[in-house]
């Protein structure tokens, strides 16, 4: 097994975005930064993450995990993640430390740690299946209902049994109508999801909710924010379509605590972007515990969506695993990517960590800085 961390190092690289996706995503610029994070340990064991998620500039990342979490872990046992889990939410607190700091270099111990036992990280956790169904969840966006019609059609015909829609700026009333039609144009058989990102208020949101119900929408994600416990709450009360919850939330484990103790989500929500490998696996079983699936949102880049599959496959608990397309969005510096079968099934990495190879060449074409 691995010993001690004697370096942190992160590489900062410049990702290309494609030009449709860029205008899909609302970005005025073609190109993000992003940390190719390195945890290597006196055995010469290195484990890896990327940080920042494809919707975000990461630099305000760099330094929280260069001066407040690396200080911590020098010298350190690379196998303390629960000593880190703990002192992390500490750090929270008293020096301002976010979750999205902290998640990358979980997520980066555990592919250590499935390297120096020469197993996959899913098999560390506790093998709980072999493959798992994934949905299909786009960067686009359109003004009709017509375009999200045409999206389900393209979801079913690339083999995916399941479809999420976000939305955007789509009136209410469109929504409605929308909610139907792709239920028509798709069938009984394909689950269907919509997420306006915390959009809507109560008023609409219990709208749209009727109209999912009716359609038979296999979850109602983020439709308010996740500060509104009391309309989360009604919502959940009032439809039959279940509300899918804490995808924005800046703590998501105690937030998701919360809604379970007061009965006011049926689906909690989670994510390695916001938990890393410890955390996720946590609210796993927290919800496992009063009887409730888990979900796992995007995480937002290859690897964190690695910890995401990882998670997934040792818990039974979650439906769905989600994936992005157009998938360039996320793909810079592997060797490799996960990609769903003709079934739209994502299968486990047989290879120690992650499963995933860092592309050495194209990080030394990108690079265009290195902090320590």
């Amino acid at each position: 097994m691995s010993g001690k961390i004697i370096s942190l190092t992160i590489e900062v690289v410049r990702h290309d975005l494609p030009d449709d996706a860029a205008l899909d995503l609302g970005l005025t610029a073609r190109h993000l930064d992003h940390g190719i994070l390195r945890i290597v340990t006196d055995d010469g064991i290195e484990g890896n993450c990327f940080v920042g998620a494809f919707w975000e500039r990461a630099e305000h990342q760099f330094r929280p995990i260069l001066d407040v979490i690396k200080p911590e872990l020098i010298g350190r046992a690379a196998m303390d993640r629960e000593w880190l889990w703990t002192r992390c939410r500490y750090l929270a607190t008293c020096l301002r430390l976010t979750p999205q700091a902290w998640a990358p270099v979980d997520v980066a111990l555990w592919d250590l740690a499935g390297k120096a036992a020469g197993l996959p990280v899913y098999q560390l956790l506790g093998a709980q299946r072999r493959s798992v169904p994934a949905y299909v969840t786009y960067a686009t966006k359109y003004d009709s209902p017509e375009g999200f019609v045409a999206e389900a059609e393209e979801s079913v015909a690339l083999g995916f049994r399941a479809y999420k829609i976000h939305p955007g700026a789509l009136s209410a009333d469109d929504v409605v109508a929308m909610a139907g039609l792709v239920r028509k144009a798709v069938g009984d058989d394909v689950d269907l999801m919509l997420d306006p990102n915390c959009g809507y208020d109560f008023r609409t949101a219990l709208k749209v909710g009727f109209a999912l119900d009716d359609a038979g929408f296999h979850w109602f994600e983020d439709p308010v924010p996740h500060l509104d416990g009391d309309a989360i709450t009604e919502l959940s009360r009032r439809l039959t379509t279940p509300l899918s919850m804490t995808d924005q939330a800046p703590d998501q484990f105690s937030t998701t605590a919360q809604f379970i103790r007061h009965n006011s989500v049926r689906l909690p929500r989670g994510s390695a972007l916001h938990l890393g490998i410890t955390g996720l696996r946590k609210l796993c079983s927290l919800a496992e515990g009063f009887g409730l699936n888990c979900e796992l949102g995007l995480a937002g880049n290859a690897l964190l969506n690695a910890a995401n599959l990882h998670v997934m496959l040792s818990v039974s608990n979650c439906d769905y695993l989600e994936y992005l397309l157009p998938a360039d969005v996320e793909r810079f510096a592997l060797t490799s990517y996960g990609t769903p079968d003709s079934s739209g099934n994502m299968f486990a990495p047989d290879v120690p960590g992650l499963g995933f190879e860092l592309d050495e060449d194209w990080i030394a074409a990108h690079r265009i800085a290195s902090l320590e």
